[in-house]
């Protein structure tokens, strides 16, 4: 791209990887727009095409986070690259899922990765993150009354760091041809059970930390109780299906080819961030 003075809109912008990114961009010299429903530099709402151009003005690279806790989205994503091809976009950079391309029938995180390598106007980057360590941190997967409930049957996940991510997402966008049609699977450098994150959370925090392998239908039927929309409960079954059945994420190695860094490691992450399950840990 030859751009003088490229520019990116950040979906997501207020969310885990979308906040850092704007920082990362920035500092790389692309001019950086966030987009939400709230709380970002222009308001996007999926469901209000009327946000949808302004966002898209003068921009010509995207990172495209798709509609959260929905499974149903590949017409209004597509609908939405149109738009962005028209207004000037060239260079997409979709945050899609470990394994997407073993996603159950009805999950459209492929689906979107297909539309992007057919579009030939656009260059594209596919990042493919494990589970995220900052679900440990937030409201995701949090210590509990010293526990850490999930359904695992002790299989193991390569964890990553969100700023991993947005350390390769901010590579993608810096230069879109030196990463075109690439997909990258983002892992941390181990494969842990939830036992083992348990005892580190544990060691970090001065706080005593169990894993609760909680039986897979009583941890969905709680999410939905809890909130989360029944048809997003067919995500959380192939998610942690993948734990269950050996099948969840193994290192890499492409932080490290991208970025020219090892990954971080999960007790990296903990020691960052022990105040997360103590006020009183340094």
């Amino acid at each position: 791209m030859n751009n003088a003075t490229p520019s990116a809109l950040i979906l997501g912008g207020t969310g885990r990887t979308g906040s850092l990114l704007a920082g990362e961009l920035t500092r790389r010299g692309v001019t950086s727009r966030t987009a939400s429903r709230s709380r970002a530099d222009v308001r996007f709402d999926w469901d209000d095409p009327v946000t949808h151009a302004e966002a898209l003005a003068d921009v010509d690279r995207l990172y495209l986070v798709t509609p959260t806790m929905r499974v149903s989205y590949v017409e209004q994503v597509a609908a939405f690259l149109d738009l962005a091809q028209g207004a000037g976009v060239r260079h997409v950079t979709y945050l899609s899922a470990y394994n997407a391309d073993q996603a159950p029938a009805g999950i459209d995180i492929a689906a979107v990765e297909a539309d992007l390598a057919s579009r030939r106007a656009l260059t594209h980057s596919i990042l493919r993150p494990a589970w995220v360590m900052q679900n440990f941190a937030d409201e995701h997967m949090p210590v509990i009354d010293g526990a850490i409930t999930a359904p695992s049957n002790g299989g193991r996940e390569a964890f990553v760091d969100a700023a991993d991510i947005v350390a390769v997402a901010a590579e993608t966008l810096v230069d879109p041809e030196a990463h075109d049609h690439a997909t990258y699977s983002l892992t941390g450098p181990q494969a842990l059970t939830f036992r083992e994150v348990a005892n580190t959370i544990a060691s970090v925090s001065g706080r005593p930390v169990v894993h609760n392998d909680i039986d897979q239908e009583a941890f969905l039927k709680g999410a939905v109780a809890a909130g989360v929309p029944t048809e997003f409960a067919v995500m959380l079954r192939w998610l942690t299906d993948a734990l269950i059945t050996g099948n969840g994420a193994t290192p890499t190695g492409d932080i490290e080819k991208v970025t020219g860094r090892a990954a971080t490691t999960f007790r990296e992450f903990a020691e960052r961030n022990a105040g997360a399950w103590n006020p009183e840990a340094k």
